[in-house]
């Protein structure tokens, strides 16, 4: 554990004065398989395809696509039922090439308000030590704040207000957890920005604030405990939903992303209404 925070605290200098330090970390992703940081972040644009709900980092734009990178990439990837979120790394290079990670549906604890900020992300690539398949297990809690300013999972909820010994900024406001070692889980800053559905690229504008309130809303919305009680045809469940499907219908600005908001919550609305 010393080795390892010596290893995120004092960044590898080489022996040269143009060089201004590099960032060094090994830890392990999944089950079997360790990596190292490199310079390389990906640099496609976060995805996160609310209807699914999932964060996707990766150069495909479709199905085929995803079939593609498949052949020519190993890691982590979602068979059948396998609740796994899927890592592409190539098979030449053993670098990153894209992610998927899924939104789980079990909402954070109300206690779970304050969560840490630091360390600061460093961004950063991943070169896996073997070409080798392996698994990395889906988060199953996670938090947004009412201002959505950062969506946060985690794989096991009793780490969610833990301080991570380093953050990975594999991509733009995409980082990695890592705690003793491992990846315990994964964040997205500012998730409403990259709001959309299925492969769509995100619209490139800001969001709105209340677009960030109502995605936190959502988020609550379609994820346990709360769907439970909408299920159930608990009152106040079913008034927030309504609320939630008024304001983003009725909302002007940002229209791309409250309609693919608003998707959701019509969807909620018409599963369990009867």
């Amino acid at each position: 554990m010393a080795e390892f925070l010596m290893a995120v605290v004092a960044p590898f200098r080489p022996p040269s004065r143009s060089n201004e330090g590099t960032f060094k970390v090994k830890f392990s992703i999944g089950d079997a398989v360790s990596v190292d940081t490199t310079g390389n972040p990906l640099l496609y644009t976060p995805r996160f395809d609310i209807t699914t709900p999932a964060v996707t980092v990766a150069e495909y734009a479709d199905m085929a696509g995803r079939e593609r990178l498949l052949g020519k990439t190993f890691g982590s990837t979602q068979w059948l039922w396998a609740a796994t979120d899927d890592v592409y790394f190539d098979r030449d290079s053993r670098e990153l090439v894209g992610i998927s990670f899924f939104v789980p549906a079990l909402f954070a604890p109300a206690q779970a308000r304050s969560l840490p900020t630091a360390p600061p992300p460093h961004p950063a690539g991943l070169r896996a030590d073997v070409a080798q398949s392996f698994e990395l297990p889906q988060a199953t809690a996670f938090h947004c704040d009412p201002e959505a300013t950062e969506l946060r999972c985690v794989q096991d909820p009793a780490s969610l207000e833990a301080m991570p010994d380093a953050r990975i900024g594999i991509a733009q406001d995409l980082a990695l957890l890592v705690r003793d070692g491992r990846v315990i889980g994964w964040s997205l800053t500012d998730p409403a920005r990259y709001v959309t559905s299925g492969f769509a690229e995100p619209d490139p504008a800001p969001p709105s604030p209340a677009t960030r309130l109502r995605l936190a809303e959502c988020l609550a919305l379609v994820s346990e405990p709360l769907v439970d009680e909408v299920m159930d045809r608990d009152p106040d469940a079913w008034r927030s939903l309504r609320e939630t499907e008024s304001a983003l219908r009725e909302q002007r600005e940002d229209r791309r992303r409250a309609e693919v908001l608003h998707e959701v919550v019509s969807r909620l609305i018409e599963d369990y209404e009867s």
